[in-house]
């Protein structure tokens, strides 16, 4: 990230901040419960490349103390993937920095029309939303000592949620996804075949490729969870780490990002949303509504499978041509390998806790309103290459260079085109679809008895 520093635009005086959108990821979690039964068998598969080792004579000098012992930490747990203490924290404080960097935008009394918060519906984002909104509005209500106030977190059916799991609903994508994971993987074993073959000498262990991305995966867990930093990880020199963030970035990009324009271009449900959001704005604002009677700020709480496609849609992370190269919808390069310098890194654009914050801004002058806005990337300013290069922009231009060309498809045109019926249908449409077969008396036993139990 200190690589050529962004130098952020000066907000003049005459502008104030008139609506908000968060689009964040959930904050850190514990390992899924298929991650901590792979880290479970690596500890069994530890003690059988250790007891080959002696068996072989092969010089131990060099293994770390830690492995002749190590047992994963979450043995014996039986549920995963849910918002840890450290996620609950990270969004707190997220909540109470944006509502003190915007307070003009959040001094208004709360109402979930006022501020609307949103989260898909699995449990670690919609923790996140809680722990975010208890930092937001702390200090606002009559609850408890920290005189707390209750708020709405909403969420649609994870079967229908296009807005925060497009990923869920696209059939095409899904095919897609699946028919590049080989691929994904070839262009990866190289790399992994190499480090694996250093480590097997320089510890005198027989790795295999399998045991060598256990180890980067238990390297991540234990920097970003338990704050360890000298023990897995510790087994890889600096290259090899700078290889291994490679191979996972090569993957994010292939199968989330700009590798394939479907990956991004699913997201146009929640992207004509943040768009209309901001419209509703300006209209509250030329109308003189009062203050109450509409909405300030949209903040939303998922997945990096919904803030890789979001970054990826208001054209984050690009370099020259290449924002022209995805409006032409032409295929990018891969982002090159190390030591090469590159800019799409998944620690920089999904991190956990990672976001995208869009504000407008009314900027007034000769009686007259005009209408800017800024996107900072987990909370700073970042380049738009659709605006010429800046963070602050013309709605305007914002919609006509950056946004249109995505918003003129349809998401079930993308996503279930080579299919008959939608894998997905808004929660309104079912209800319509089923009232209608009723009213016609053309209800079919089966399908809406199906109707009733998603519903």
């Amino acid at each position: 990230m200190k690589e050529n520093p962004f130098v952020s635009s000066n907000i003049p005086d005459q502008c104030s901040p008139i609506h908000l959108n968060l689009v964040a990821r959930h904050g850190t979690r514990a390992p899924t419960k298929k991650r901590m039964k792979d880290l479970e068998n690596f500890s069994a598969q530890l003690k059988s490349l250790l007891k080959d080792a002696k068996e072989r004579g092969a010089s131990l000098e060099k293994l770390p103390s830690w492995l002749w012992e190590w047992r994963s930490p979450w043995k014996g747990k039986t549920k995963g993937g849910e918002l840890i203490s450290q996620g609950e924290d990270e969004m707190y404080n997220l909540g109470i920095r944006i509502r003190e960097r915007f307070q003009e935008l959040f001094s208004d009394e709360y109402h979930h029309d006022v501020y609307q918060i949103r989260a898909s519906q699995i449990p670690r984002a919609s923790a996140s939303a809680v722990s975010f909104g208890m930092g937001m509005f702390s200090g606002r209500g009559e609850l408890g000592v920290g005189k707390h106030r209750a708020f709405a977190v909403l969420s649609e059916s994870r079967a229908s949620d296009i807005m925060l799991r497009f990923h869920d609903c696209c059939k095409n994508y899904k095919a897609y996804r699946k028919q590049q994971e080989p691929a994904v993987d070839k262009l990866k074993e190289p790399v992994l075949e190499e480090i694996t073959h250093s480590l097997a000498a320089r510890y005198g262990l027989n790795f295999t490729i399998k045991d060598t991305t256990t180890l980067w995966f238990l390297c991540k867990q234990e920097a970003s969870l338990l704050d360890i930093t000298d023990q897995a990880c510790g087994l890889f020199t600096n290259d090899e780490v700078s290889l291994l963030e490679w191979t996972d970035d090569l993957e994010m990009f292939i199968v989330k990002g700009y590798g394939n324009a479907l990956n991004y271009r699913m997201g146009v449900p929640l992207l004509q949303d943040v768009i209309l959001s901001m419209e509703q704005a300006i209209k509250a604002k030329e109308e003189g509504y009062a203050p109450g009677s509409y909405e300030k700020a949209t903040l939303r709480f998922a997945h990096a499978e919904t803030l890789v496609p979001f970054s990826c849609l208001i054209g984050l992370f690009l370099e020259g041509s290449e924002f022209e190269q995805i409006q032409r919808e032409e295929p990018l390069k891969y982002p090159p390998k190390p030591p090469e310098r590159r800019t799409w890194r998944g620690s920089r654009v999904a991190p956990f806790a990672g976001n995208n914050v869009l504000v407008l801004y009314s900027c007034s002058r000769n009686n007259t309103n005009k209408y800017f806005m800024q996107v900072l990337h987990n909370e700073q300013p970042i380049p738009m290459a659709g605006c010429g290069g800046t963070d602050f922009c013309p709605f305007e231009v914002f919609k006509e260079k950056i946004a249109a060309p995505h918003l003129k498809h349809n998401y079930d045109e993308l996503c279930n085109a080579k299919v008959q019926e939608p894998e997905c249908k808004s929660y309104t449409t079912k209800i319509t679809e089923m009232l209608g077969s009723i009213f016609s008396g053309k209800t079919n036993n089966d399908e809406t008895s199906s109707q009733k139990e998603e519903l």
